[in-house]
């Protein structure tokens, strides 16, 4: 039996929201099989959201998730972080409207799921395996996910700069490999947009310590962590939101210059394309 998995034991952490500014308190606790993902704003008297398609909130910069007028932002990369360990119940307590950025990638919170330590449950896993090919496209963006005995991601993007013309990567996605080749990628801006959301109180806590900033020519930053960390930090976020599909998925997903709407308005069609999946 593939079983269901939880953390060990809580573990927290302090970080920085990237919109507000504001310092985040941030706790990932155990949770009981079938419990599945949910974030609880301690701060608003314990409200709980489930993270699923069902409750998808704003899908601008970042994926949020909202419920009785109570929202959270920036859940991607945490999410990519516990599916790609395994943790599929835990539950998520946080004192602010954000998910704290770290450094701007899946790396930290890689970190705290390992010092807390996984341990399985008394429950089966559910998967959901792609059995025909599901797609969507909007203009030039495209996604789409493929039969495959294993779950992998091919991406690729291309923007007007010289550093981004063209980049592609496949990964296969394996606990190990998403920690040593997806997690560490930064989410990345570019400096004329960080100006424009600084003006509209936006970005507030972003820094060159948790993003990558491309100026006209090159990074602001001193270095990249991969050559190719654009494109790869793009497979993170369409892991993290593919977690809010509810289950594991066995299939091929391809995507070119989707971005975050995409990614969840895929989930959610993909949810309810019951006839092309099975458990």
């Amino acid at each position: 039996m593939d079983a269901q998995r939880t953390l060990r034991r809580q573990i927290s952490c302090v970080g920085i929201g990237l919109h507000s500014g504001n310092k985040v308190n941030l706790t990932l606790k155990p949770a009981s099989p079938d419990f599945g993902i949910r974030f609880r704003r301690t701060d608003l008297g314990g409200h709980e959201i489930p993270a699923t398609v069902n409750h998808l909130g704003g899908i601008q910069l970042a994926t949020g998730l909202a419920r009785n007028e109570v929202s959270v932002e920036t859940v991607e990369h945490l999410l990519a972080a516990l599916l790609s360990t395994g943790v599929d119940n835990v539950l998520v307590e946080l004192n602010s409207p954000e998910v704290p950025i770290m450094d701007g990638s899946a790396a930290p919170f890689i970190y705290l799921i390992h010092e807390a330590g996984v341990k399985r449950l008394q429950t089966s896993r559910k998967y959901l395996k792609i059995v025909r090919p599901i797609a969507i496209s909007r203009g030039d963006k495209r996604i789409a996910l493929y039969p495959s005995d294993h779950f992998k991601v091919t991406y690729s993007i291309s923007y007007d700069h010289p550093l981004l013309r063209h980049q592609s990567r496949t990964v296969r996605i394996t606990e190990e490999s998403f920690v040593e080749e997806v997690a560490p990628a930064r989410t990345f801006t570019f400096l004329k947009d960080v100006e424009m959301m600084r003006q509209n109180g936006l970005a507030l806590g972003g820094s060159l310590e948790n993003a990558i900033v491309l100026g006209e020519t090159g990074i602001l930053n001193n270095a990249l962590r991969f050559e190719d960390e654009f494109v790869r930090h793009k497979i993170l976020d369409a892991v993290g939101d593919l977690a809010l599909v509810g289950y594991p998925v066995i299939g091929h997903l391809v995507a070119h210059r989707a971005g975050h709407a995409l990614h969840t308005e895929f989930a959610r069609s993909l949810k309810h394309e019951v006839r092309s999946t099975k458990f």
